[in-house]
This record gives structure tokens, C-alpha cells and sequence, in this order.
């Protein structure tokens, strides 16, 4: 069976919220705390590595926020103009 565009077998990146690669980060964390000793080199690096992947996302993700909320809030403050107020229907 084949998979259809946008299905999540279509081998695409997960999209993650800030709040998602936050408790992500903490949770990988923990992880590599409470790894013993005999586990293997490569596990512990491949987790270094994500972990180090998140925290750079996560300090560029406030960079980019603050840029984007005041042209959404001025924008809001007149009345959204895309789409027209719907007229209350009489029952």
C-alpha cells in the first residue's frame, strides 16, 4: 500500500513546537544522566548530539519570535481585513 502525500510514513521531519523541544531537551537530559556506564559510546554521542542540536534550535527560536509579534499585533488591533465580520443569522 502505497502512502499518500503528507502522511507521516513519508519519511518527513517532525515539527516540533517550543514547548515540545523544551520537554524534549529535558527528557534527553535525563536520559544521558541516568545511562550506566556499559552503555555504548556511539548511543551516548548520538544523544549529545541531539541534545546540542535542540539547545542551539531553542536559542534561536526567542530570536526569531519577537520580530513576529508586533507586525501580528498591529495587524489584530484594526480588525482583521482578510476576512469580512459574519452577519448573525435569526433563528
Amino acid at each position: 500500500m502505497r502512502a499518500f502525500h503528507g502522511q507521516m510514513s513519508d519519511n518527513q521531519p517532525i515539527r516540533r513546537s517550543l514547548p515540545e523541544k523544551q520537554k524534549q531537551l529535558r527528557d534527553l537530559k535525563e536520559t544521558l544522566a541516568t545511562m550506566k556506564s556499559h552503555t555504548s559510546p556511539a548511543l551516548k554521542e548520538s544523544v549529545r548530539k541531539r541534545i546540542a542540536q535542540l539547545e542551539a534550535e531553542i536559542k534561536a527560536a526567542p530570536a526569531l519570535k519577537p520580530a513576529r509579534k508586533p507586525a501580528a499585533a498591529g495587524a489584530r488591533a484594526g480588525g482583521d481585513a482578510r476576512r469580512p465580520a459574519r452577519p448573525v443569522r435569526p433563528r
